[in-house]
Formats: C-alpha cells, sequence, structure tokens
C-alpha cells in the first residue's frame, strides 16, 4: 500500500490532491473538478431562493470530511461514476 492512501473497509481513502495524481483518474479529473463535485455534493439555494439538488456523491458514501481534510473512497467514488450513466 502507497503513503497516498488509506485502507478502510476494502476501500481506499485519498484526499483530492493525491486523487488527480492516480493513474486511474489522472486524465478525467483535475483538481478543480473534484472540488467542484465535491461542492455539489451538497443541496443548496439558489439565488432565486430555489432548491439546487445535490449530485449523490454525498449519499454514495465517497466524500469524507475530519475537520477541514476531505478524503474521497475511491470504490465508492467508482460505483456513484457508473451509477451516473443509469439515471
Amino acid at each position: 500500500m502507497s503513503e497516498a492512501a488509506i485502507n478502510v473497509r476494502n476501500g481506499k481513502l485519498v484526499t483530492v490532491n493525491k486523487m488527480t495524481k492516480m493513474a486511474k483518474y489522472s486524465e478525467a479529473f483535475t483538481v478543480a473538478s473534484l472540488r467542484a463535485l465535491i461542492f455539489n455534493s451538497k443541496s443548496r439555494k439558489g439565488r432565486k431562493g430555489e432548491l439546487i439538488p445535490a449530485n449523490g456523491l454525498r449519499e454514495a458514501g465517497a466524500i469524507i470530511r475530519i475537520g477541514r481534510k476531505v478524503l474521497i473512497d475511491t470504490d465508492a467514488f467508482d460505483n456513484w461514476i457508473h451509477s451516473q450513466g443509469k439515471a
């Protein structure tokens, strides 16, 4: 196991920066795109008061917050990615 990943329940937790350096994700995701997905993982109100729905990433269990640190469970993230095409 590399020091960039922590095994949790057979999954791996990585930081946003480390995830973008992994070969599996480096071509598809930038730091900015992952941060946008994390930001949009929670429902929020728009400027006119309308509810903007979440993207489901948090409900999928892919985002883990410990204080200000944000970790991504790569297995849950992969499952979330595959579920997006089935909607």
